[in-house]
């Protein structure tokens, strides 16, 4: 202990003791992270529900009513783990390798993808053509699963790219068997072309629709893809609701669709039996 001149204790100031003060930012950094994680889950989504491949940060701030500022912060965290891929010539984004990893291990668990898979393999065996699987999400299409023959030329599908509903033969296979209301709708949104042998009238559009509904597939030439063409049909459920669709696509030149139907047609029945059991 210290003492005062004289020998009398010295007196000790007291010690500082910290003042709490809540700071503004701090306060609300909690409710600021959930928000900041939602606006981040929103973009996300927002890629799943438009038929564009990709975007740009000025049309994800006009569609979820952010500043510009705050998606090209969103995209750049997103871009580090990513779940969203940059061009730098296009200046455009679109999900990247984890998120098509995320959803696969969702489909994982779902049973039409590993009931399918090994029919989508006989498939193309018998056809010497790719077959594939789609199934619906938001308003567009995705390829969830293909196998692509062991030949010089063969095509071959974007797995997890949205497409959308009203173009190539998968997406007619499941548009045409939507509710009434549902293809109106689609319909009503309008129908881009993209390629010169797009439908792009909709009363033609739904006629070919009704065809699909009563012959049970769907025939595309070009119509998605300039120089492809493919048989699809729909897995419907017993309500006879759309369940996924599988298809026969080739080189439009080479693809016989009067051969490959028929092998289509006994893959759907195979899978949509296995899928009720």
């Amino acid at each position: 202990m210290k003492t005062a001149p004289g020998g009398a204790p010295a007196r000790q100031a007291p010690a500082a003791v910290p003042v709490s003060r809540p700071d503004a930012d701090e306060a609300d950094r909690p409710g600021q992270t959930v928000a900041t994680v939602e606006r981040a889950m929103d973009v996300l989504i927002h890629f799943s529900r438009v038929s564009t491949p990709d975007l740009g940060v000025t049309e994800i701030a006009t569609a979820l009513s952010l500043s510009k500022a705050a998606v090209h912060r969103i995209l750049t965290s997103l871009r580090t783990r990513n779940l969203v891929d940059f061009d730098a010539q296009t200046r455009r984004y679109r999900l990247g390798p984890l998120a098509l990893n995320l959803g696969l291990t969702y489909l994982s668990h779902i049973g039409v993808r590993a009931v399918a898979r090994p029919e989508l393999a006989a498939l193309s065996a018998a056809t010497n053509e790719t077959a594939t699987l789609s199934i619906r999400i938001g308003d567009g299409r995705v390829y969830i699963d293909q196998v692509v023959p062991s030949r010089e030329i063969a095509m071959s599908v974007e797995v997890g790219v949205p497409y959308p509903l009203h173009a190539g033969g998968s997406s007619k296979a499941l548009l045409a068997f939507l509710p009434r209301e549902e293809i109106d709708r689609v319909l009503a949104g309008g129908l881009p072309a993209l390629t010169d042998k797009t439908i792009t009238s909709v009363t033609a559009l739904r006629r070919d629709l009704a065809r699909v509904r009563t012959r049970g597939y769907a025939i595309s030439a070009g119509e998605r893809q300039s120089g492809a063409a493919s048989v699809a049909a729909p897995i419907l459920d017993g309500m006879g609701h759309v369940v996924a669709v599988v298809s026969v696509s080739g080189p439009a030149g080479r693809l016989e669709v009067d051969k490959v139907t028929p092998a289509l047609l006994a893959a759907i029945e195979r899978i949509s039996a296995q899928l009720e059991h």
